[in-house]
């Protein structure tokens, strides 16, 4: 008999505790857990988390991996009312990744990574994150790629963290757009590309990557595989700084020092305004 990792109960305003109701037996699966999960996610995206979580659990005690995943990033991330528990989230983590489902998989090798519930194992999360990212899960494929490209944790291969980020890029993971830059412009596994470097800034930093978007500043400011243009590169700086990234630091103030005050106030508004569409 499987022993379902146990739900205390959430806070006072639920009619019934989770310990309460495990105590019975297993509930019925619904007739229809598509129809099911639709319903717990529209619940959950209103802020009705008593209702996802009551339809989650119903469905991951009926051997739902995805329903599984979902009660376990709440229990990670302390989501519904429910307090952080790392530990209980693995627990439901591990069923979800064990049943094949991808996103269980990533949520699970975030946990290895960081040494939360689990022991930290790079090794066992990049096998998790592999697994994720072989049945095409964006995320998971991304950072794959970084761990790859990095090669602190694990071993270094920059063909396969092409690959991955590639994959990732593919379907509009921005982080990976970025790395994929860098990789064209330090000639990691390909040949020195200044422009295809930039192209792929370009398309991170339209994504909302802030590292892209320093790079894409920087590269204005350098002019390297774009022409230069001092007031495109003191707004994408801007961005990248204001998102976090501290590869604009180095280029700010000699960026700045070249413009006028005029200058220096558009390139502000422009790097407060929406994000441009990307164009092919």
């Amino acid at each position: 008999m499987r022993h379902w990792p146990p739900l205390p109960a959430w806070k006072k305003v639920r009619a019934m505790g989770w310990l309460d109701r495990l105590r019975r037996a297993p509930p019925p699966a619904p007739a229809d857990p598509q129809a099911e999960m639709d319903r717990a996610l529209a619940a959950a995206r209103a802020g009705d988390y008593a209702t996802a979580l009551d339809v989650w659990e119903r469905l991951a005690r009926a051997g739902h991996a995805r329903a599984q995943n979902n009660i376990g990033a709440c229990f990670s991330e302390g989501l519904g009312g429910l307090e952080r528990d790392p530990a209980l989230a693995a627990r439901w983590l591990q069923l979800s990744a064990a049943a094949g489902d991808p996103v269980g998989q990533r949520n699970l090798a975030a946990l290895h990574f960081k040494g939360e519930g689990v022991a930290q194992d790079y090794a066992r999360a990049a096998d998790l994150y592999r697994a994720a990212a072989e049945q095409g899960d964006a995320p998971a494929q991304d950072m794959l790629s970084w761990m790859l490209l990095e090669g602190e944790v694990i071993a270094a291969d920059i063909p396969d963290a092409r690959r991955w980020a590639e994959a990732a890029a593919a379907q509009g993971i921005a982080s990976s757009m970025t790395r994929l830059g860098m990789l064209y412009h330090n000639a990691l596994g390909v040949e020195r590309d200044t422009a295809e470097a930039a192209r792929w800034w370009r398309l991170g930093a339209i994504g909302g990557d802030a590292d892209g978007q320093a790079m894409l500043g920087a590269a204005f400011h350098l002019g390297a595989g774009v022409p230069r243009d001092t007031l495109a590169a003191y707004e994408w700086l801007l961005r990248g700084h204001e998102g976090g990234s501290g590869l604009a630091a180095p280029f700010l103030d000699p960026v700045r020092a070249s413009l006028s005050p005029a200058q220096q106030a558009e390139a502000e508004q422009r790097a407060r305004a929406p994000l441009p569409e990307a164009t092919p």
